[in-house]
């Protein structure tokens, strides 16, 4: 596939040199007229133009038969993420029909009114009918995709917090994320950059004076109860971040001063997922990568790459900095038992620092 593009890009720079050419060539031409398009250039773009739209048409089903099973579409593990995905598949059909038509009649109506001498095509000055048309059913399609949408942002954004949500912090700064619990109170305490004090191992800036940061919990692993509704409070000590959990079809940015807040559901735990089909095969194919590149690797007589295996993730999904791309936290999503094991193993704020 990589030589397939090659192949493409350089015959998208032979074309643009050879028009650049001819832009040369009739800028200094001493006949202007000898650069007049013929019956014959015309009819030869207006091939061009079919040939191009069957172009289109032939990489359009190739990329549907090679790469149209999306896995993503079909493995969330949050209750409002299968109604994400259904917002995305309307999209997408709908956009992919409105191309479809699009560029036929772009490129039919190319080829069918090409120039030809004494011959001109029908046209209309001006048509209300058709201009009512035209725009009547985008505003109608548009309006439809917009209050479909709006409804399901509202929907999700929606916490009830009568279902007493598990309270967690997001924490980002370049390039990693903390994760702080609410502690059994199940309120956070308040935080400020500018109480962060590294000798003291207040890496958050947590207001050690406030009763309710006591039994605050920081992880550098993000661990969840499935079932459990979780609401996230986010902050950036730096720069905007974006807190991306793909699988929960979650994402929110991190603003420096100030909070911002999403929450959801998990509804797979991790071991779960890593026994569906699609990670799994996701889960083979990497790995056999992995051992691939490692053959080169033992080679040269460095360690082998280490064997894959799936975890839900947290990723920052703005361009934040220089090692942007290693900025993630692993998502553990465990049974309550599981959770509530797990969460007494942990340090209390009160308990962490160093004095």
């Amino acid at each position: 596939m990589t030589a397939l593009l090659t192949i493409i890009v350089l015959v998208f720079i032979l074309v643009a040199i050879w028009q650049m050419v001819k832009i040369f060539d009739l800028a200094h031409a001493k006949n202007k007229n000898s650069q007049i398009a013929t019956d014959k250039d015309n009819t030869l773009n207006g091939y061009l133009m079919m040939g191009f739209l069957a172009f289109i048409y032939l990489i359009t089903i190739v990329c549907f038969v090679k790469w149209g099973n999306l896995p993503l579409m079909s493995n969330s593990a949050s209750e409002h993420g299968p109604t994400i995905d259904n917002l995305m598949i309307i999209s997408m059909v709908i956009i992919f029909i409105v191309q479809t038509i699009t560029q036929f009649l772009l490129h039919y109506f190319a080829y069918k009114y090409k120039g030809e001498k004494g011959k001109k095509a029908l046209f209309f000055a001006d048509n209300n009918k058709l201009e009512a048309i035209w725009t009547i059913i985008p505003v109608i399609v548009l309006a439809g995709l917009i209050i479909y949408g709006l409804n399901t942002w509202i929907n999700i954004m929606g916490v009830d917090e009568s279902e007493d949500p598990l309270i967690v912090e997001l924490y980002a700064q370049q390039f990693n994320w903390k994760a702080r619990y609410a502690g059994a109170d199940n309120t956070l305490g308040k935080a400020n950059v500018r109480l962060i004090d590294i000798d003291r191992a207040n890496i958050l800036g947590v207001d050690e004076a406030d009763p309710y940061s006591q039994d605050d919990i920081i992880t550098t692993e993000l661990y969840l109860p499935v079932g459990k509704p979780v609401l996230f409070k986010m902050r950036s000590q730096d720069v905007l971040h974006s807190a991306y959990m793909p699988h929960f079809r979650a994402q929110m940015n991190c603003v420096p001063g100030m909070i911002t807040q999403f929450g959801f559901t998990p509804t797979v735990t991790t071991e779960e997922m890593r026994q569906t089909p699609q990670i799994i095969e996701k889960v083979a194919n990497i790995n056999e990568i992995r051992v691939e590149n490692s053959k080169s690797l033992v080679a040269k007589g460095e360690e082998p790459l280490e064997r894959y295996e799936f975890d839900y993730l947290l990723l920052c999904n703005k361009i934040c900095g220089t090692s942007h791309y290693n900025m993630q936290m692993k998502i553990v999503v465990v049974s309550q038992d599981e959770y509530d094991s797990w969460i007494k193993e942990q340090k209390e704020f009160k308990n962490s620092l160093i004095n």
